[in-house]
Parts: C-alpha cells; sequence; structure tokens
C-alpha cells in the first residue's frame, strides 16, 4: 500500500451491477490505501437508482444525457484524459467489463499512468484484459431475497408439536471478530495479499511493529485459509 501515489477510480456503471461497484471500491481502497478521484458515469435513470450506493462510497456521479449507444463510454474516456492532464495520478482504475476502453487504456499508459481494469466475472472478454497492466473479475452477488410479510390471515390449528427454533449462530472469538471489523473486504469472500493487512492489523492494534500477520491468521486456522502452503502471501476468510 502506497499512501503517496494519486489514484484516480473511474466507473461505466451502466455497464456492472451495484454489488460489483462496491467490492470494486472496497479492493482499491485495500490496495492503494486512499483514492483520490471517484467518478461514475451513467444515465439520469441509473444515476437516481444508485444514489444511496454513491453517497455512501463518496462517489460523484457523471450523468449523461445524450443519446446513443455509446454515448456514455466516450463522456467517461473525455473526462479521463482531462483528468489525467490536470491530476497526474500515478494509477488510474476503469471499472467496466467493456472492450471498448482499450484505446483509453492505451492513451492512458501513455501518459504515464499504470491502469488497472476491474470487471463483472462473466462479461469481460479475454482479449480485453490483456490490455490493461493488470485485470481483476469480481463476482455479481444476487441481492438477498426480501423477507416475507407476516400471514396476517387468522390462525389455523396445527397438530403436533411446534417445530424448534434453530440455534443462533455462536458468537466468533474475539479476536477473529476483531480482524474482520479492520478488513470487511474478507467477509465478502475476498482474497487478500498478506503483506497489505499488516498496516490494519496494526492501526486495529491488533499487532505489534514487529509482529507478523501470518503467525496472528495462523491462530484461527478454522476461520482463515493462507495459500500457498509453504510460503503463504495470500488470506481469505472460511464462511461459517
Amino acid at each position: 500500500m502506497n499512501n503517496n501515489q494519486r489514484v484516480m477510480l473511474l466507473i461505466d456503471a451502466d455497464n456492472v451491477s451495484a454489488d460489483v461497484i462496491e467490492q470494486a471500491v472496497e479492493r482499491v481502497r485495500a490496495e492503494h490505501g486512499v483514492i483520490h478521484v471517484r467518478r461514475a458515469y451513467c444515465t439520469a435513470e441509473s444515476a437516481l437508482k444508485h444514489l444511496k450506493l454513491f453517497k455512501s462510497l463518496s462517489i460523484r456521479p457523471i450523468v449523461n444525457l445524450s443519446t446513443g449507444k455509446n454515448s456514455t463510454d466516450i463522456a467517461m474516456a473525455v473526462d479521463a484524459i482531462d483528468l489525467v492532464m490536470a491530476e497526474r495520478p500515478e494509477t488510474v482504475v476503469v471499472v467496466s467489463s467493456d472492450s471498448d476502453f482499450a484505446p483509453l487504456v492505451l492513451r492512458l499508459r501513455e501518459k504515464g499512468c499504470r491502469v488497472q481494469g476491474i470487471g463483472q466475472e462473466g462479461k469481460t472478454g479475454e482479449d480485453s484484459k490483456q490490455v490493461y497492466d493488470d485485470f481483476i473479475d469480481l463476482p455479481h452477488r444476487k441481492a438477498r431475497a426480501p423477507a416475507k410479510a407476516a400471514d396476517k390471515s387468522p390462525a389455523k390449528r396445527t397438530s403436533g408439536r411446534r417445530k424448534a427454533a434453530a440455534p443462533p449462530a455462536p458468537a466468533l472469538p474475539e479476536e477473529v471478530q476483531r480482524i474482520l471489523d479492520a478488513m470487511p473486504e474478507l467477509l465478502h469472500g475476498d482474497t487478500l495479499p498478506l503483506n497489505s493487512t499488516a498496516e490494519k492489523l496494526r492501526a486495529a492494534k491488533l499487532l505489534t511493529k514487529s509482529g507478523s500477520s501470518t503467525k496472528l491468521f495462523k491462530k484461527h486456522p478454522d476461520y482463515f485459509e493462507l495459500a500457498p502452503e509453504k510460503q503463504p502471501n495470500k488470506v481469505q476468510y472460511r464462511a461459517r
């Protein structure tokens, strides 16, 4: 993690789902620490649909009122070049599964930027991924079904005993819960590089200055999986 680098996050909000946008922000923050520019390019309808999400993630929506198949993509590309010239970021992260951004990626690299891509799993072609310096596919997590409304009809008589309620899930060990509080992206199924976890664990007072994040995770093998086995460099939460 290098907080001295300027990082720019540009989101094609008409191309990826809301939960992928949320995952992308978490992933970029975990890797870079700070995101200096956060913009989402979309139609007015999408802006209203995602308004709560954009507010919670401090994303500035750039609304495109023009009609046409690629009008939002063109608006994002033009704005990207203007921003790079003005802000001089070291890293630009493009969130989209659209192959049309290949010329933009090449131009941003010519301007001295490292260009990362984030797309929705199953939507991005392999040829498109090769254009970026690094590309990550994020899964689309379906929204949970809303709880059914209570049945207001008169209660029906049932024979036999009532089915016993399921026991509550056991509480996590305190240290495990504190680790997840420090790195909530682990709860979302993300696999994190170990070298990016130490700083957050120290900030949460879970590690001393010379402490090892690897040893901390190894204390809880039922909850955290390290890989590869011999010389681990990644960690993932084992969902219970």
